[in-house]
C-alpha cells in the first residue's frame, strides 16, 4: 500500500477493461508509466490491481501535481496509446481525499 501522509491529498482513481489480446508493449509501458510518476513533484504513491477490472489510484499533493502529470509527454504518448490499443474503457476520477485510516 502506498504510504501517504496526513491529509488532505488528491487521489486519481483510473478504472479500465482492457482490449483482449492486445498486449503489446502494455507491460512495459505500465512499468514506465510508475517509474516515471514517482519522479513528478507532488508524487506520493501507487495502488494497482487488475482481475478483468483494472483498478490504479495514485496519489498527489495538489490538483496542479495532477495536472503537470497528465500533460507529460511520455504520460500523453502512454495515453494515446491507451485509447487507440489497449483499452475497450476507462474512466479517471479525480477525488481530494480528507481523512484516512487503518492498520
Amino acid at each position: 500500500m502506498a504510504k501517504t501522509p496526513k491529509p488532505p491529498y488528491y487521489a486519481v482513481i483510473f478504472s479500465s477493461y482492457r482490449n483482449p489480446g492486445d498486449d503489446e508493449g502494455y507491460g512495459a509501458m505500465a512499468d514506465r508509466m510508475v517509474e516515471l510518476a514517482a519522479q513528478q513533484p507532488g508524487f506520493m504513491g501507487v495502488e494497482s490491481v487488475r482481475d478483468g477490472l483494472g483498478i490504479t489510484v495514485s496519489y498527489w499533493e495538489s490538483l496542479d501535481s495532477i495536472k503537470a502529470w497528465k500533460r507529460h509527454a511520455e504520460h500523453r504518448e502512454a495515453q494515446r496509446l491507451g485509447h487507440e490499443k489497449w483499452y475497450s474503457s476507462f474512466k479517471v476520477r479525480i477525488a481530494k481525499v480528507e481523512r484516512d485510516y487503518g492498520i
